[in-house]
């Protein structure tokens, strides 16, 4: 080789170390950023984590489990509770009733998602009151146990673990996640989370903010209460989905700050973080359940009474989910339908 092509050599080299140096110092960079990102989320969390954490008087496990569970190991449950306590309504966080109630069972081996709506109207038995009520009206009752209990007696499963979030939480937290995608069943205009009616929405597959995602979850005026629980599975599943995707990563901070003080749970920092393991790979599966039943207005009052079999065929989905009797139904869970319609301006 020729001293000429000897310094061509050279200097493309050098270039090639060169390029190979920046790109190892730009790629260490990120790391390093990502890692200490990933380190402040973990600290923003378990302050938040800590900061929500309630536990329920005289409540440390279900009575209906012999040891208490752990999400790391076991199948577990878990209650969400969505309360309206806005200044609106004056009602405040003890008082209010539940807007919406929705059980999650979560299959630890398989990491899989049953979803069972409880229509707020649902005519159940509530031991806090000793008779027969809306189960809308058993937080109002006696709060976060009462709901707790009335579920646990209705569906004959354990409640593991309970998630209370209000309507700010709600709102904010979609809107920290840039928004969710919902399919809209029909032209809908419906009050904001002021009790203005502000909310214009077209029907057909679309981006939706936070006010607009909880005024499909609320309205109750074009349909029922079953296809009420159904869009609010169907809203809670696109969180999930859009949560779980790699680029709501840096938008977490923000989730959490949405959270702040709208939302109580009795469950752990660590706790929580098993979770993530449902998450890992993307989207679970979730499999949605409606208890059917029909519209009873004998009394003066709407209720809704819920279907014997149905309710008996839930139940055996979910204790078998949970791992607390062996498979007895070929029916994993899919949304129920129901031709029911009533005049909902009727319901108090």
């Amino acid at each position: 080789m020729n001293r000429r092509a000897y310094k061509k050599e050279k200097k493309k080299s050098s270039k090639k170390r060169k390029f190979l140096t920046v790109s190892l110092i730009v790629i260490g960079s990120l790391l390093i950023s990502l890692s200490t990102y990933a380190v402040f989320l973990t600290k923003k969390a378990e302050t938040a984590a800590d900061k929500a954490f309630e536990i329920v008087d005289n409540r440390d496990q279900s009575p209906l489990r012999d040891e208490k569970v752990e999400p790391l190991n076991d199948n577990v449950s878990v209650l969400f509770i969505g309360i309206d306590d806005s200044e609106q309504r004056g009602q405040g966080d003890t008082n209010s009733r539940s807007d919406a109630l929705m059980l999650a069972t979560l299959n630890n081996k398989t990491k899989t998602v049953k979803l069972v709506s409880v229509p707020r109207d649902s005519y159940v038995y509530i031991d806090e009151v000793g008779y027969e009520d809306k189960i809308t009206h058993a937080h109002s009752y006696g709060g976060t146990r009462a709901s707790i209990e009335t579920i646990e007696d209705l569906l004959e499963v354990p409640v593991d673990y309970y998630v209370k979030m209000n309507f700010d939480a709600f709102i904010d937290v979609i809107d920290a996640l840039g928004g969710i995608e919902a399919e809209v069943p029909y032209k809908l205009l419906e009050k904001d989370e002021n009790d203005q009616r502000t909310v214009a929405l077209n029907p057909g597959l679309q981006e939706l903010n936070g006010r607009e995602a909880l005024a499909l979850a609320r309205t109750r005026k074009l349909d029922n209460d079953i296809e009420r629980g159904k869009r609010q599975q169907m809203i809670l599943s696109s969180i999930i989905k859009k949560a779980s995707s790699a680029s709501s990563f840096t938008k977490y901070g923000e989730v959490i700050d949405a959270v702040g003080e709208n939302m109580k749970t009795d469950l752990t920092f660590d706790e929580m973080k098993s979770f993530f393991e449902y998450i890992k790979k993307g989207m679970p599966q979730i499999d949605t359940l409606s208890l059917e039943g029909y519209d009873d207005m004998s009394t003066g009052v709407y209720y809704w009474k819920l279907d014997d079999e149905s309710l008996d065929e839930t139940r055996d989905i979910l204790k078998s989910h949970l791992g607390l009797q062996p498979e007895t139904s070929n029916i994993s869970g899919n949304n129920s339908d129901t031709s029911s319609n009533y005049a909902a301006d009727s319901r108090p």
